[in-house]
């Protein structure tokens, strides 16, 4: 079955994880060296992130694409012409996810509700948004499906609108909803049993900044201590101490912390 498909994609692939202000974070590098990351509220489990990453044909790395999350602000990170930015009163297509739905918000939208046509094309597997003063459209997919492999379902459908936003939301299938309730216990699993098996190092560490940082410190080990627990989850976190605090980054394969994540 597709779904245990990608779940087994997931498990399979190297994972790096740790707990930081509030959220979980999983960094997952797949065989073919494509890259993951998400950020989860630690308390709700909602979805806060999704981003991915793929190298070049020369194996350079590409910049992060953001499926889940707030769209990255115009030339952030860059040294481009200051004077060149897109306009602020542009329409903002982002995706947030709630437990229940995949959810979409389009910003800037000034047009009243009735104007507003939201679809599903089964035959190119998408949404499409449409006005009919033909003023906005846009065509968007669902990768989960597509990576699930589940069929889209009319019914799942619905949309809302105010204060200029048009809210797209589209039910989760039920076998999602199993598979996602699955893989956060395992993540949560994971997490928790490193903590649990390092606490003597964690302790230690703590001792030695004279300072603990609550969530984070939890998902710390010790200095380049390597941990294993259930589903592979993989924890190489250095920390470093800063007068009276903590930071902590997780580093990849080759040992080099990754800013993203």
């Amino acid at each position: 079955m597709a779904v245990t498909g990608w779940l087994g994609s997931l498990r399979a692939a190297e994972k790096t994880a740790l707990l930081q202000d509030g959220r979980r974070k999983v960094h997952y590098l797949f065989p073919d060296g494509k890259e993951m990351a998400e950020e989860y509220d630690e308390k709700t489990s909602e979805l806060l992130v999704r981003k991915w990453r793929v190298k070049s044909a020369l194996g350079a790395l590409g910049q992060w694409q953001i499926e889940v999350g707030e769209p990255a602000l115009p030339g952030a990170g860059s040294l481009g012409p200051e004077l060149i930015k897109e306009s602020n009163v542009n329409p903002i297509f982002m995706r947030k996810d709630t437990k229940m739905s995949f959810q979409w918000r389009i910003r800037n939208l000034p047009y009243p509700k009735d104007v507003y046509s939201v679809c599903v094309d089964q035959k190119e597997r998408c949404i499409i948004v449409r006005t009919t003063n033909k003023k906005y459209y846009k065509k968007f997919s669902i990768p989960d499906l597509d990576r699930y492999q589940l069929p889209l379902d009319d019914s799942s459908l619905s949309f809302a609108y105010a204060n200029c936003t048009l809210i797209i939301s589209y039910q989760k299938p039920k076998e999602v909803l199993v598979a996602e309730s699955e893989l956060q216990k395992e993540l949560k699993k994971g997490i928790v049993g490193l903590s649990q098996d390092e606490g003597s190092s964690r302790d230690s560490h703590q001792r030695s900044c004279g300072k603990t940082t609550g969530s984070t410190v939890r998902a710390v080990t010790s200095h380049g201590c390597l941990a294993r627990g259930p589903m592979g989850l993989t924890t190489t976190e250095l920390a470093t101490c800063y007068s009276d605090r903590c930071v902590v980054s997780a580093p990849h394969n080759n040992g080099s912390p990754d800013a993203q994540l």
